[in-house]
């Protein structure tokens, strides 16, 4: 069930439109070992001037927010194995640093979460 939320920093002239969601589902898909069907990707563009960070953000940085949401939140070994995995995919696709991709697993959805009106359990 991961659903996944890309959020791009666009870099001027940049537009969502260069980047694959289709390959960034299967991969991550593979990530988290999904059967066909079970991750969802959702791919944002963010203009950069609706980012910015405290001080000032550096010239040239252009990040990548990266939300997992799971029915179950993995141990911090698992988590840590997929966050490196997660950011090597995302970096790539979306052509940016790995040091500029920022991954954050949600609460689990186990409980909290519905798909067609019936609760995740």
């Amino acid at each position: 069930m991961p659903i996944v939320e890309i959020e791009i920093v666009l870099k001027p002239n940049e537009s969502i439109q260069g980047i694959t969601v289709e390959e960034l589902a299967d991969q991550l898909g593979r990530v988290f070992t999904s059967p066909k069907g079970t991750t969802w990707i959702k791919v944002r563009g963010l203009e950069r001037d609706h980012y910015s960070e405290n001080g000032g953000t550096p010239d040239g940085i252009f990040p990548v927010f990266v939300s997992v949401l799971k029915s179950i939140v993995p141990g911090q070994d698992e988590m840590q194995k997929e966050v490196e995995m997660i950011t090597g995919v995302v970096a790539q696709v979306c052509g940016r640093p790995s040091g500029n991709v920022h991954v954050i697993y949600l609460p689990e959805g186990k409980g909290r979460v519905a798909f067609g009106g019936k609760i995740v359990s």
